[in-house]
């Protein structure tokens, strides 16, 4: 619902879906966001569309949208003597019949449809409820959640294990920043997941959530979306409950499911991923495909998940597929983490190797952005990276070249972020704008956004890239100076 017009349509477009369904809106922050519009708008681009069902979610304005189609209200489709249980029924399906599509971040071009299986998911699902999240019958699981993430999907694991799961819809510091806690402890939640960059903002308030509420039922806060650090672990037994099992995850959309994940029979080691998940191939391979240990590598995975894509949609030879996840290692998935492991299996995520954004624990297309930004004629050029801090938050710069005799003033300034934020998302709006002379490119005209983000991290400018393989040095040697400059200033 929060996703700009022209994000969904780069999406759904590519399926060329007859039927959907859509609210009317969304709530955050204690307001009401009509979506009407951009609804309207992907209702008008996908062509194929033949059946929409719409959802009064901000039932004090009940709408009628004009669509060409066969329309109705959801709770039209619910009323009827047929409407029974009786009457409902389900069609049997191959184990490889597609169950959903997922979509990658979108780095270059649309976002790849990620097309998952039927049994797969529900093995992969199965065993992280069970084993590395240890959901128990009567348990409840509450993990905060837009619908485009992941982690939407596997709130089906409450249900799956007997149990219950919270869902909610809006702001996590509306009213305050108490309200997610609150609501854990009103639920009786057993299961809190929340990021390490949410606890940063509990923090820097200096709320302490077990002098205001009751966690009695509380057995397990896991840290997904970001890297977890060892002040996050610390926080948590310190100020929530201190005698619960914290841990940390990292997965992908790619197989909806966890590759690094929790083990309650394990000990908790501050900051650390306990394990691979169970049956998981998951090594650090250096630049040459060699595995190491105790040293920082790409994240690989060797032999397959049940869970791992059926293919990309559209993708009928295959060919976008291989050439995503398995140029760089021939017959080995790379993942696109930075990760250690240690000799006992414990293991460490040190952000993005490639040009996906990690905001917040979603991931984000940079195309996407770019797309934005190319109908700016005020804007020749312009790159973006994100980059984890060692505190768990983030930081998204916004590079731009402007054109002839532009300059950024605060009227240019709110137009970008008011664009982006409507076109995509407010996650889309980069944390500052930093007018450059020239953006680094390769010979062929691909920005150099792995580079920068390297050197933001503090790699040296030898190590990033080769000057024989860039159309202009001296861009991402600005780049470089501002790094330098940038980590002065943190460390004052």
């Amino acid at each position: 619902p929060e996703f700009g017009a022209q994000t969904v349509i780069d999406r759904f477009k590519q399926l060329n879906p007859t039927l959907l369904f859509a609210v009317d809106g969304y709530r955050y922050g204690g307001e009401d966001h009509d979506r009407t519009k951009e609804l309207l708008e992907v209702t008008n681009q996908l062509d194929s569309l033949k059946h929409l069902v719409l959802i009064d979610y901000l039932v004090e304005k009940p709408k009628h949208l004009e669509f060409d189609g066969s329309y109705a209200k959801w709770e039209d489709m619910l009323s009827g003597d047929d409407v029974t249980r009786e009457n409902f029924h389900f069609e049997r399906v191959a184990s490889d019949h597609p169950l959903w599509v997922l979509y990658s971040s979108g780095t270059t071009g649309l976002p790849k449809a990620i097309v998952h299986g039927h049994h797969g998911i529900l093995m992969e699902h199965y065993k992280s409820a069970a084993f590395h999240f240890d959901l128990k019958k009567g348990d409840c699981q509450f993990f905060y959640s837009t619908t485009g993430w992941m982690v939407w999907n596997t709130l089906m694991w409450g249900p799956l294990m007997n149990g219950t799961s919270v869902l909610y819809d809006g702001s996590p510091t509306h009213p305050g920043i108490h309200f997610m806690w609150e609501l854990a402890s009103r639920t009786n939640t057993t299961l809190f997941a929340t990021s390490p960059t949410f606890l940063q903002i509990v923090k820097k308030q200096k709320f302490v959530p077990s002098e205001n509420f009751n966690f009695i039922n509380l057995k397990t806060v896991m840290l997904v979306g970001s890297p977890a650090t060892p002040d996050s672990f610390a926080w948590v037994y310190q100020n929530v409950k201190d005698d619960i099992w914290v841990a940390s995850q990292s997965g992908g959309t790619e197989f909806c499911s966890g590759l690094l994940a929790g083990a309650p029979i394990l000990p908790v080691l501050a900051g650390e991923i306990q394990a691979r998940g169970l049956g998981t191939d998951a090594q650090a391979f250096d630049d040459e495909g060699n595995e190491i240990v105790g040293e920082i590598g790409e994240l690989v995975i060797c032999k397959p998940l049940p869970s791992m894509p059926l293919y990309l949609w559209g993708d009928k030879d295959g060919s976008k597929y291989r050439k995503t996840y398995f140029e760089k290692f021939p017959n080995v998935w790379t993942h696109g983490d930075r990760v250690s492991f240690n000799v006992n299996g414990g293991c460490f995520i040190y952000g993005r190797s490639d040009a996906t954004l990690n905001r917040f624990g979603v991931r984000i297309g940079t195309a996407e952005i770019y797309r934005t930004l190319e109908n700016f004629e005020e804007i020749a050029d312009s790159l973006i990276v994100c980059i984890e801090e060692e505190d768990g938050g983030y930081y998204m710069p916004l590079f731009i070249c402007l054109a002839a005799d532009i300059k950024l003033d605060k009227n240019l300034f709110s137009k970008i972020k008011e664009k982006l934020k409507f076109e995509r998302s407010p996650r889309h709006v980069p944390d500052e704008i930093i007018v450059v002379d020239s953006i680094p490119s390769t010979l062929t005209g691909k920005k150099l956004e792995v580079p920068v983000r390297k050197l933001l991290l503090g790699e040296p400018l030898a190590t990033v890239a080769s000057k024989d393989a860039i159309k202009r040095p001296e861009a991402l040697e600005w780049f470089a100076e501002f790094a330098k400059s940038r980590r002065v200033q943190i460390n004052r």
